[in-house]
Formats: C-alpha cells, sequence, structure tokens
C-alpha cells in the first residue's frame, strides 16, 4: 500500500455534535477533505470512524500523518 495523499498542509477545524460519527479519510484522495466520499475505493484505505462525545470544534488531520488518528497531532510541522 502506498503512502496517503498529503491533503492540507493544517488540520481542518470542524465544529461536531455530540453523538454523531465521522468518518475521516485516511487516503487523503477524498474531494470532501476532511471527510471520505468513497475516492479510496481499491487504494488499500479505509475511512477512520470517530465519535463525537459532546458538541466541540476539534481538529481532524489534514496531512494523513498523525500518529493520533484522526485528530491532528501536530505532524504536519515535521
Amino acid at each position: 500500500m502506498d503512502d496517503p495523499k498529503r491533503a492540507a498542509d493544517t488540520p481542518y477545524a470542524v465544529e461536531v455534535e455530540s453523538g454523531k460519527a465521522y468518518f475521516w479519510c485516511a487516503c487523503g484522495l477524498s474531494a470532501s477533505q476532511p471527510f471520505c466520499d468513497g475516492s479510496h475505493k481499491d487504494s488499500g484505505f479505509s475511512p477512520v470512524r470517530w465519535d463525537a462525545t459532546e458538541d466541540s470544534k476539534v481538529f481532524f488531520c489534514g496531512c494523513k500523518a498523525s500518529a493520533n488518528q484522526p485528530l491532528c497531532d501536530g505532524s504536519h510541522n515535521n
């Protein structure tokens, strides 16, 4: 499997809703970043499910290198 495509050089700030599931794009190919649109088909990648436990703003990884996927850990700075 190839490395994912770097979709952005910064994280995506998203207002999330408690109780809602979000599916983060792990391949970097989605046109709906940071979320999956099915572009990973036949790539070996799968979206990462993340469940919001409260209403808040979270930062989804845009560089696809975070060790804390799907959330940003600052890896885009490396």
